[in-house]
């Protein structure tokens, strides 16, 4: 593709002029969110503002093409992507348009979907000046199991394939105005585990006649983290977290079986390596040092995702253009299952800021009180354009 950001004046002025259509949608779909792959009203109301048809892809999932005219139909399409579902969360942002039921989009997906479409339709508007197409992925769960990123790798996002894959997620954690793009790991890799210890049940007075499993998985809560700091280097990012625990049925039964459900994360591939291993070794070793059997079932989640170097040279340089800030070097144990589409093509996901935005109140993710603000659409679209016009430049 040839090197030109000659089309980024004009690509911005369209994206203004989609902004208020996209933040309409954007209230539409935070009052009626979907879980994962089951996200059709959703679909539908993206579709009906695409400004033209799309296909289906991965089950509930939308792929649509801009394409230039003339020769620039050949080439390989710039992906990008947004999410389509949102999360098993109660809201609780008391906004005119908060979505009732146990279902929110709780992550920013609407926000993203909406600045998606806004540039889809920007980028419609001015198809005569695109260097390369605009292919638009709306994804089905990111959120579960089976992972919707994951499908499209294995469907292929059409031929020719793309030349790279982008997105941009909103964080709470970043300043207003800014975005985080660093090349490199910028989220962990995801590893669920499934704990299982088996004892001997007996009456609690009698507790030599057992065998304590909750005992045992307790010492197994505790020696994974204290195993963390000792099975990968201490300057390499990776977590631990013992998320659910379950056994027994009253408070004088030592029963026969305590479970848990734990996640590891890492930046690093020998990392994650090394962390099944330790998971696998502890569970067992302490479950036969306290006269038990443990059983570890680990699934594999999303690898860790890591930023094309090229493309987030060449989208950085137009983040002024677009009227934002590089927000100090970011980077997070979190897992986005884009990081699955980069067997298909080099990625780069941004993070855009919402510390400081217009009538934010500061919360985490997932959490039931988070609310972007209506100008977080403006500021994901005009950072997915820098992204998409970066990546023309680089690939």
């Amino acid at each position: 593709m040839p090197s030109s950001t000659e089309p980024t004046g004009d690509l911005l002025a369209a994206l203004e002029r989609q902004l208020e259509r996209a933040v309409a949608l954007r209230r539409r779909l935070h009052a009626d969110p979907e879980l994962a792959h089951a996200e059709r009203r959703t679909a539908a109301a993206v579709a009906e503002e695409l400004p033209l048809e799309a296909r289906a892809a991965a089950g509930t999932g939308l792929l649509a093409l801009i394409a230039p005219d003339g020769d620039g139909r050949l080439r390989a399409p710039v992906a990008v992507r947004a999410e389509l579902d949102g999360l098993p969360i109660a809201e609780r942002t008391g906004a005119p348009f908060s979505a009732s039921g146990e279902a929110m989009h709780a992550c920013g997906h609407d926000v993203h979907m909406a600045a998606l479409v806004a540039l889809c339709r920007a980028a419609h508007e001015l198809r005569g000046q695109l260097t390369a197409p605009l292919l638009a992925v709306f994804q089905p769960s990111e959120e579960a199991a089976p992972s919707g990123a994951q499908m499209l790798a294995a469907e292929g996002l059409g031929e020719p394939g793309p030349a790279a894959i982008v997105s941009a997620h909103i964080h709470p954690e970043l300043p207003w105005g800014s975005v985080g793009l660093d090349p490199g790991a910028v989220n962990a890799s995801f590893d669920a585990l499934d704990i299982e210890i088996r004892g001997a049940p007996t009456h609690g007075a009698y507790p030599h006649l057992g065998a304590d499993p909750i005992l045992a998985l307790a010492a197994v809560v505790v020696g994974l983290h204290a195993q963390l700091g000792r099975s990968v280097d201490p300057t390499h990012p990776a977590s631990v977290t013992v998320g659910v625990i379950e056994a027994g049925t009253a408070d004088n039964v030592i029963p026969a079986v305590a479970r848990a459900r734990a996640a590891l994360r890492a930046h690093r591939e020998q990392d994650r390596l090394a962390l099944r291993r330790m998971a696998s070794q502890l569970v067992t070793g302490i479950a036969a040092a306290h006269g038990c059997e443990g059983t570890l079932r680990l699934t594999a989640g999303e690898p860790a995702l890591e930023n094309d170097p090229a493309i987030v040279a060449a989208a950085r340089e137009l983040l002024g253009r677009a009227g934002l800030d590089a927000a100090p070097e970011w980077r997070s144990c979190g897992s986005d299952d884009l990081a699955f589409l980069g067997g298909l093509a080099p990625l780069a996901m941004a993070f855009v800021g919402l510390d400081g935005a217009p009538g934010f109140e500061p919360r985490p993710l997932h959490h039931p009180e988070l609310l972007p603000p209506d100008e977080a659409v403006g500021a994901v679209a005009r950072t997915l354009a820098i992204l998409y016009l970066g990546a023309c430049s680089a690939c």
